[in-house]
């Protein structure tokens, strides 16, 4: 015995531990991720996109509608794809009907003018 054993104690060696291996401790932060992303951005785009997909159902001739682009005018003419849209007095164009944005209330854009 030295006068540094006094001060300091002497480590002695013990048995290593064996490693930790792959468990579920290291999985739980990748499905954690993936639960919120999930639900913060997977879940609200299918939500939207639902209720798109049936606006689109419910649209008929005579409806005032607001497509991607901006233009707004009244359904003329509905087909599978394509959708006539009378935008001024005698002028129609042809809009696929997934650029449909929003349909509006009927007499808004008569007011509008």
């Amino acid at each position: 015995m030295n006068l540094l054993d006094l001060i300091i104690s002497p480590a002695h060696a013990q048995a290593a531990a064996a490693p930790a291996g792959p468990g579920m401790g290291s999985l739980l932060l990748p499905i954690a991720l993936l639960a919120v992303m999930y639900f913060i951005m997977i879940r609200p785009q299918m939500k939207r996109a639902k209720e798109h997909r049936a606006m689109l159902d419910k649209l008929a001739k005579g409806d005032e509608v607001i497509t991607s682009g901006g233009i707004a005018g009244v359904i003329r003419d509905l087909g599978d794809s394509f959708i006539t849209v009378e935008v001024a007095d005698g002028v129609t164009i042809r809009v696929q009907k997934g650029a449909i944005g929003h349909v509006l209330p009927k007499g808004t854009l008569k007011s509008s003018q």
